[in-house]
Formats: structure tokens, sequence, C-alpha cells
């Protein structure tokens, strides 16, 4: 189980479907997103260029209750978001989807990602007279769009100006009076991809919403790709332009649902495939292999059939703490004894492997362990579904300091002994790849080797702004 937050999850559609109620469809979509993000979520609905929206803080039951969702009445566009957060308070002002009025209306906005040109392009409209609500990169967006908008001939041209400015990883989903508009980071960092329900249009962070909503996947948005969907249909333009792709790695290991196809793998099958690597990498004697719930049980799965050692439950993951209950927490010890517990009738006397997906603070696997040992476990040997995380993330996640992330200061051997196992293995950095070797692009593995595909000096807003990288 991995102390790395979430990313978030960007959703809209464009109604073809008379019959449709695209408020309940976006509603729907961000449960099925809700893994990215579970601190806010927000819906925002455009009916004939007037735009209605509600956002809340919490899982999608607290941020937009039921109540609300008659009141967003119907509409022919809307967009959805699901946020994730550093661990501090949100303000309001910054969960999304934002909506604004601008030089032609009304104009909303949600994005996942980092700019990381962030200071310049905020000193350049502070000395413009810009006046901020919130301190994140989607109003930064906001205002590059409204400012291009001026003398722009429409809307997609003041969009390509707006992102040509911009550095970093970003997918962004908008929606103008009469238009759908969705953009992907020149290297393809983010995932973002589209299809259909019915005859009615719609973009997605990950292909399960479209199952989840009964509908076709059709293709992932390609790098530096926009996408624009009006009346006349969906229509395809390039906006930016990269040597290189860099998909972020870590939506394989962590990030996505394992039900997703990102850029022509599946989830499942690349955590599978991890656990088989794993099994040829760490092979050890034991009774059964057991994965941290949620995102260990694939590549548990995996080694379990590469290495012929058996697959049980060895953890149980209560799946029912609110945001509510996180606001109460005492500490995360406190938490953690909360969120999991050992099967012990599975796992007393025996000798077990435990599988995650990553350690980072090194809290969590400790306490993985020692719940086993409780239980009764003979031996416990922990293997993780990904190389030693090393170096911050500043462009798709949390970026936990280097010196908190255990992985940056111990060895292999320090890090077994501090968390309690018997044996810790780690996937190779050299074999990650190899998880999702059908994948379409390259990758961003900075996160494992500290080679980051752009420049990410001006990634630290602390200092000047009191604010973290935002999704």
């Amino acid at each position: 189980m991995s102390e790395l937050h979430d990313e978030c999850g960007v959703f809209g559609i464009f109604k073809n479907d008379e019959s449709m109620n695209i408020v309940d469809e976006t509603y729907l979509a961000l449960y099925a997103l809700q893994h990215r993000g579970q601190i806010g979520a927000g819906i925002a609905v455009n009916k004939d260029g007037n735009m209605k929206y509600f956002k809340g803080h919490g899982m999608i039951p607290e941020a937009i209750p039921e109540s609300e969702l008659n009141r967003l009445g119907k509409g022919k566009i809307a967009l959805g978001h699901v946020k994730y957060s550093s661990g501090e308070a949100v303000d309001h002002e910054n969960l999304a989807p934002l909506v604004m009025r601008y030089i032609k209306g009304q104009l909303a906005i949600c994005m996942n990602g980092s700019i990381t040109n962030f200071h310049e392009l905020r000193e350049e409209l502070n000395q413009g007279a810009a006046i901020f609500q919130s301190n994140g990169d989607t109003e930064i967006i906001a205002y590059l769009i409204a400012r291009a908008r001026i003398n722009a001939v429409s809307i997609e041209e003041a969009v390509r100006e707006a992102v040509c400015k911009l550095k970093g990883a970003y997918a962004i989903a908008l929606m103008s009076p009469s238009k759908l508009i969705a953009v992907r980071d020149p290297m393809g960092i983010r995932p973002l991809c589209y299809g259909k329900i019915g005859e009615s249009y719609v973009v997605a962070s990950e292909s399960c919403v479209f199952d989840s909503l009964g509908g076709e996947f059709i293709r992932d948005v390609a790098p530096g790709e926009m996408i624009v969907i009006d009346e006349q249909g969906l229509h395809s333009y390039k906006v930016t332009e990269s040597e290189k792709t860099a998909l972020c790695l870590f939506e394989y290991v962590y990030f996505s649902r394992p039900d997703s196809v990102v850029d022509g793998v599946s989830v499942a099958r690349a955590r599978q495939r991890a656990g088989e690597l794993l099994a040829q990498q760490h092979p050890v004697e034991a009774d059964f292999v057991c994965g941290v719930p949620d995102c260990g049980i694939e590549s548990a799965i995996g080694y379990s059939m590469a290495s012929g050692i058996k697959y049980a439950t060895g953890l149980i993951k209560n799946k029912y703490i609110g945001r509510a209950f996180n606001d109460r927490k005492k500490n995360n010890e406190y938490m953690m004894r909360i969120k999991l517990n050992a099967l012990k009738h599975n796992v007393e006397g025996k000798r077990v492997i435990v599988i995650d997906d990553s350690i980072l603070k090194g809290a969590t696997s400790k306490h993985i362990v020692e719940l086993l040992r409780a239980a009764g476990a003979k031996e416990v040997h922990m293997r993780i579904a990904s190389p030693m995380f090393r170096n911050p993330c500043y462009l798709t996640s949390d970026t936990t300091p280097k010196e908190d992330l255990i992985a940056s200061e111990k060895t292999n051997e320090e890090i077994c002994k501090y968390i309690g196992a018997d044996s810790l293995g780690f996937l190779s950095t050299e074999s990650l790849p190899q998880i999702a070797k059908e994948c379409k692009l390259n990758f961003c593995d900075a996160c494992f080797t500290g080679n980051y595909p752009l420049d990410v000096s001006d990634t630290s807003r602390a200092d000047k702004y009191s604010q973290k990288i935002e999704s």
C-alpha cells in the first residue's frame, strides 16, 4: 500500500442523445474515477452557454450530495473532476471545475497534472493586473485562454496559444459555450482518452470510465493533441510538439485502475508482469503469496503464477473510511490500524510473501509486517512491484521531500531491517519498462532514477505562494 497520494481525474461529455441525463452520467463517471482523488469533486453543466456548477470536499457522496444534482439541471455539455491533496486542507477555490466569465461568455476547466513554469506564468499575469482567487495551475491556464481569446478567431485557437506557453505534465478538459475540448501534454506524461456512450462523445483520464457507463473506448488522446467536440462532431489538432514521450510509469504501478487500458496496455496485465518479474528476480520458499490491497493484488497473482506458490488472502482492507473519519484521525499509526488487518486463519504459522506496489517512507510497510507477525506468521518476505522510490515526483503526484523517502538514504538491507521483514526485494529499474512493453510511448521513471524528462527547477511553490503542486 503506497503512501503516495493519488492523481486527479477529469471527465467531459458532449451530449448527442436526447434521452441522456448528462448530470447523472457525469456523477457516475466520477465514481469510476474516485481512486484518483478523494479530497474533493465537482460537476459543471452547460446549457445554451449558461453554466451551473457544484463542488465540495470529500468523497463523491459528501462532495456532491444527490440533492444538488437536480439543481444543476439539464444541459448539452458537462465536466467532472475528482481531486487529490498533498495532505493539507484544500480551499474551496482550488476545487474544480473552475468556472469563470470572460470576453466570450463563460468557460469551465479542470486538469490533472502540474505546470512546471508556474512561477514565470503567474508573474507574467500579475504584471497584467490579474486577480487570483486560487493558488493552483487551473486558474493560470484559464487566464491564459481568456487573454488569448481577445484576438483569437476561435476558442480552439485560444487554447492552442495558451497551452503552447505551458511546460509540464497535464491533461486538460474544458468547455466553452458550445464546445468540449481536451488537451494532453506534449510528452504524454498524463493519461487522457476518449470514447462514446451511444452517440455522445466523452473524454476521461482512464478507459475504465467508458466501461462503467456502458460506453466504448475509442483511443488515447495523443501527446500534444487537442480534441474538439461540437455539433459537427469530433475534430483533432496537433497543438504542441516534443522530441520525446514520457508517460508516467506509475500509472501502471499504482495510479490507474486495473481494468483500465493506458496507451495500449492493460493495467492489470502490467501489474501481473511486475509480479512475474519479481518471482524471477527475488525467489523465496514460502507457503503462500498475498497482495496488499488494492494495488498489490494483481502483482501478487503474477508472482504466484510464475513461482508456483499458491495465492491466498493475507490482508483485509477497510474500504469504508471516508473523509469524516480522516478529519478525526489521531495519527498515522492509528489510521493504519483501522485501514488494514491480517487474516489470522490464513497467516498463522505460515511463511508469507507479501507484495506491495511501492515503499516511500517505510512506515506502512513496517506496519504490514508487524500485522502479519502479530497474526502468527512464521516468516514475512516483502516484495515490491517497482524499484526503489528515491526521488520526489514533481509532475504527477505529491512531492514528498527527498529526505523523507526511505530509499534515498538507506540500502535494501537497511530498509529490510527497518520494516522488520525476513527478506526484501524490489523490481529492478532496468526491468520496469518490460511490464508495459507494448506501450505506444516511452516512459518517465524519474521517481526511481532521478532522470526527469523536463526542467523541474521551478516547481517548488511553498516559498513564494504558500502552495503545493495542484492536479
